[in-house]
């Protein structure tokens, strides 16, 4: 008997020790690498920080002028905490239209339904949890159109 429960008491250690923790992924970057190795990744991948926009101790704001928003990544110390995709456009029909693809190619990626606490014509929020954490499209259409993409850690 006393073989048995010591059995299974070093099955449930060894469960509990080899269950790493989980990261979020932004475009193929896990968000569990350093601050420091992820933002080099970014600036491998042609972005530049711009360090008129940034907090050195909190926020790294990063711009690519190949592509159509700016990457926010806010950190402490060394540990990442959420990285935001702000998308400049011009006029509603196009946010509408970028959001709804976002929306879908995030259904496909994650493999998962979203929460859309809010969806009406011009404002339109979709969060999608995963096990690393979680991704909210926000889309506001005001007199400037706004659409984010938040992916924020557990």
């Amino acid at each position: 008997m006393k073989k048995l429960v010591l059995f299974f008491a070093a099955a449930a250690i060894m469960c509990a020790c080899s269950s790493e923790p989980k990261f979020l992924a932004y475009r193929g970057l896990s968000m569990g690498l350093t601050t420091q190795q992820f933002i080099d990744s970014l600036i491998a991948r042609g972005f530049a920080v711009d360090s008129a926009h940034s907090d050195s101790g909190h926020t790294a704001v990063m711009k690519n002028p190949e592509l159509t928003y700016i990457t926010i990544v806010a950190f402490d110390n060394d540990t990442l905490k959420a990285v935001q995709d702000n998308y400049t456009a011009t006029y509603n029909d196009s946010t509408r239209q970028l959001w709804q693809e976002l929306r879908d190619n995030f259904e496909k990626e994650l493999g998962t339904w979203p929460n859309c606490p809010t969806l009406g014509e011009d404002h339109k929020i979709a969060k999608f949890e995963t096990d690393g954490g979680f991704v909210t499209i926000t889309l506001k259409n005001t007199y400037t159109p706004t659409l984010q993409v938040l992916y924020e850690q557990k």
